[in-house]
């Protein structure tokens, strides 16, 4: 059996063998719960304070957009596409972390979810989340170094060739790929935009620009095929397995660098614009 043949098994056993709309209810349970959540606590809490206070417009377009971008990532037909050209796949994986999850971060969604829960739950919950282990890991896991360590541990780990071609494989492994390249994302996008200053946090977004743009080019110039197993696809789509990996690698190393680095640039004119209004003509040291 050649491994485009066991390849093709592997998803024929996933029920991914022919496009279509994928219905795997470990995504789609979720998404129709954050859906849910979302919806129901929104319009709670503008019944209560009013429309588009607590939780702007923008916010909820954000939302809407973010959610959107997974949706059409992980259920729609155009999922099978993705996930059976590696260069595809790369750019599944670049609207998960590089789109969905700053949009979704950029909502601050736990408001709204917590808005959907009934007031005593909501009360509990919160007491528990301020007093216990839970509010003393986030506070841990959204320092923006920290964030921007496990971002791009869990980007380097899964592309190891081993890693990658053994989610593959394995659904459940799939499944935890996705997962945790887009909660690590999340974390990562949350902290530079609720817990750093614009200067911090265009920072961190340099250190991920040169770290995942080192990671593409390794990809793009690698002078043989690193994952035989995905790349195996490539043939049906009109390219050899080596020019899928280089154009998986260039999807890394180009547009989704360039996200990046739009984002930095955005945090950059925020910072120099506050700083401006510090060092305005009122301020001491412009006086000096």
């Amino acid at each position: 059996m050649t491994l485009l043949d066991a390849a093709l098994r592997i998803c024929s056993s996933q029920g991914a063998d022919t496009p279509g709309w994928s219905f795997d209810p470990w995504v789609l349970g979720p998404l129709a719960l954050s859906a849910t959540l979302y919806v129901l606590g929104t319009m709670r809490l503008w019944r209560r304070a009013g429309l588009w206070r607590g939780i702007s417009f923008w916010q909820a377009l954000a939302y809407a957009a973010g959610w959107l971008v997974l949706a059409t990532a992980l259920l729609s037909p155009l999922h099978w596409s993705l996930e059976h050209l590696f260069a595809l796949h790369m750019a599944e994986h670049e609207l998960l972390m590089a789109v969905a999850a700053p949009l979704i971060a950029l909502s601050c969604p736990v408001g709204a979810f917590m808005w959907a829960l009934p007031k005593k739950v909501r009360t509990d919950f919160s007491r528990v989340f301020r007093s216990g282990v839970l509010r003393a890991v986030w506070k841990f896991i959204t320092r923006p170094h920290v964030a921007t360590i496990l971002h791009g541990v869990a980007i380097w780990a899964w592309h190891l060739p081993g890693a990658f071609d053994a989610a593959l494989f394995d659904v459940a492994l799939h499944r935890l790929q996705h997962l945790s390249f887009f909660a690590t994302a999340l974390i990562f996008w949350w902290s530079l935009i609720r817990r750093s200053n614009p200067g911090t946090a265009a920072g961190h977004l340099f250190i991920t620009i040169v770290h995942t743009s080192v990671l593409g080019a390794l990809l793009a110039l690698a002078p043989r095929v690193l994952y035989p197993l995905q790349a195996s696809f490539a043939t049906a789509w009109g390219l050899t397995p080596l020019e899928d990996q280089e154009l998986a690698g260039l999807i890394m190393w180009v547009p989704a660098g360039t996200i990046y680095a739009g984002a930095a640039l955005g945090l950059l004119g925020l910072w120099v614009a506050r700083c401006g209004r510090l060092l305005g003509p009122g301020h001491a040291l412009a006086r000096a």
